[in-house]
């Protein structure tokens, strides 16, 4: 997984929080704690999937042009890292006889791919109409919050 995912979530949620309001990529880098290229390459995908329109210029940004809670995060993350989870490499080489070392590379494939399935459909519970919610009822202890799904499986 990378960090647009994260970028792409927490940005769409500050435009649902911030209805109405066009926001520069300043802005959202601010809220965010990244640079504003960052933010503006991440913009440029939700722009062309069209969760986000611009306005360029003088007053111009991003505004949400979707329903927060129609977005899932499961959608996002398809849109910003889809097959990212599996890493570049794995352990064994293929050309060995050891059943273990030639099948591994395989065998984690499968593994890995499994796990992004497991993973979509929790992120396809969650919208980012939710996640605003979420956040404005956070308990403000130290106490790790839970995160609930909007839908049941």
């Amino acid at each position: 997984m990378n960090s647009e995912f994260t970028i792409a979530v927490h940005s769409l949620v500050l435009l649902a929080h911030l209805p109405d309001h066009m926001a520069t990529s300043e802005e959202i880098a601010a809220n965010v704690s990244t640079h504003s290229a960052r933010i503006r390459k991440v913009m440029g995908f939700l722009r062309k999937a069209g969760y986000v329109s611009t306005k360029e210029g003088i007053g111009g940004g991003f505004i949400l042009s979707c329903k927060p809670e129609d977005v899932t995060l499961g959608e996002i993350y398809r849109l910003t890292c889809q097959g990212t989870l599996k890493p570049n490499w794995c352990s064994g080489d293929a050309s060995k006889p050891c059943v273990v070392s030639s099948k591994m590379d395989k065998l984690m494939g499968k593994v890995f791919c499994d796990a992004e399935k497991q993973m979509e459909q929790y992120f396809d519970r969650l919208t980012i109409g939710g996640m605003l919610e979420q956040l404005k009822h956070l308990d403000c202890s130290k106490q790790s919050p839970q995160l609930h799904t909007e839908t049941s499986s």
